[in-house]
């Protein structure tokens, strides 16, 4: 392999270990001692995975229970429509730079089954308290809608977002990172809640022998299927977004790292109650407040979403033309990777050539660029941690693995999709098709 540009200027893997990484070497390059048993991630894995599956077999046998066998999986058959739509939504919001998948299953199976067994279990007994207390179910019924479900679900739903921030901040970057994970979450939270729903609504019909359209499962489905699939993901996409915020502040900011998402979480129990209050609000407090409140919040919410994805493709463009005049990336390269179009063409056109092992590797040279740029970007902003250099080399090092498939392609790219202007100090030259890798 030729030797890598600039070590005087960025540092060499010498310095750190071929596999250093930010884990493994502390600030001065010394390795920490090796960790108890109790810290190791296998461990760490397996009681997690434990932890999910048993509360996955109780809400299992819990929802069963209120549904029956046969409102269940009519219920499971209905609720799951939606959820491969907001996956594909939150996906394509995160597609600059995309998380691993590991988190958004942790995050998916957390709502579907932690979440929901918590504020199933947590609903029932304040709510039964609340009865007995005060011998009015009806308000009883009301009070637990608007008061103790919002509190309990969304700390449940929380603490997914929460637990990624703290163990899995690399890939927890900024907005969209927050947006996206409290979205899986939700979607996960609100399928599991809807089997409940529309299964308990199947039940109904059954005793009372309606169908169709005037059925209480056509209506459920109406209500929560069709016109609000985007409720519970909205309400926790605010907590998801104060810790966004949090992670862009400096670590020196531990005030505002803590009441960010605080915020963003009486925010988001605020619009659930408002939310689920709206039923005692009159024949059409249900319709005023999906008119006046969650549509606009949700086209907002996405607005900001996607403008910040833009955000993040204008910090691609800027931070990585010094790493191109370092010699790590060809001039073209930080245009190329600052536009999704050219992305998409790039992997196009690397699978084309050589087939799906050739996409794989320029899609992961895309992402390893983008989190070099943004790791850049916090450095320039002084909120880049002790595992800065670190970090640089190992994805430097990741990117001049996959040149030889990844720059050709991005080159490709480039000249397809280039402005009539340069830009970022590159102008297109005459078209002449450069060396094919793929054909030796």
């Amino acid at each position: 392999m030729a030797t890598s540009p600039s070590h005087a200027a960025y540092g060499s893997y010498e310095q750190y270990g071929p596999y250093g990484t930010y884990e493994s070497y502390g600030a001065h390059g010394h390795q920490h001692p090796h960790p108890r048993w109790w810290q190791r991630t296998w461990v760490r894995y397996t009681a997690l995975i434990a932890l999910l599956t048993l509360s996955g077999l109780v809400i299992l046998a819990l929802v069963r229970r209120e549904t029956g066998t046969e409102g269940f999986l009519v219920g499971l058959g209905l609720a799951v429509l939606p959820v491969p739509l907001l996956i594909a939504a939150f996906r394509w919001l995160d597609r600059v730079a995309p998380g691993p998948w590991r988190n958004l299953v942790f995050a998916f199976a957390w709502g579907a089954c932690a979440a929901a067994l918590i504020a199933i279990v947590a609903n029932s007994f304040a709510t039964q308290w609340i009865a007995t207390a005060t011998a009015d179910p009806t308000s009883a019924d009301t009070l637990g809608a608007t008061v103790i479900a919002p509190v309990v679900e969304e700390s449940a739903k929380a603490a997914a977002i929460l637990l990624i921030f703290l163990f899995r901040r690399r890939d927890f970057t900024g907005i969209v990172d927050g947006f996206v994970i409290a979205g899986v979450t939700a979607t996960g939270f609100a399928f599991t809640e809807n089997i409940l729903y529309l299964g308990t609504a199947f039940g109904t019909d059954q005793l009372t022998g309606d169908s169709g359209i005037a059925s209480v499962t056509a209506a459920t489905f109406f209500v929560r299927i069709v016109m609000s699939p985007f409720a519970h993901p909205l309400f926790t996409a605010l907590t998801g977004l104060g810790f966004g915020v949090a992670a862009l502040c400096a670590d020196r900011q531990r005030l505002r790292r803590v009441l960010l998402p605080l915020s963003g979480l009486l925010l988001a129990m605020g619009m659930h109650a408002l939310w689920n209050g709206s039923a005692s609000l009159g024949p059409y407090g249900f319709f005023a407040v999906y008119g006046l409140f969650m549509v606009p919040s949700f086209g907002l919410l996405t607005w900001l979403v996607i403008w910040t994805r833009q955000r993040e493709l204008r910090t691609v463009r800027e931070q990585l033309p010094a790493y191109a005049a370092a010699g790590w990336l060809a001039p073209a390269e930080p245009y190329a990777l600052g536009t999704m179009r050219a992305r998409r063409m790039a992997r196009e056109y690397a699978g084309h050539h050589l087939g799906k092992p050739a996409a794989r590797a320029v899609a992961q040279y895309e992402e390893y660029a983008t989190e070099l740029a943004f790791l850049r970007h916090r450095g320039n902003r002084g909120r880049a941690g002790p595992d800065f250099v670190v970090r640089e080399q190992e994805l430097l090092h990741e990117l001049w693995q996959r040149k030889d498939i990844a720059r050709p392609a991005l080159d490709h790219a480039a000249r397809m999709t280039a402005p009539p202007t340069p830009v970022y100090g590159w102008a297109p030259m005459p078209y002449a098709p450069p060396p094919n890798p793929y054909q030796y």
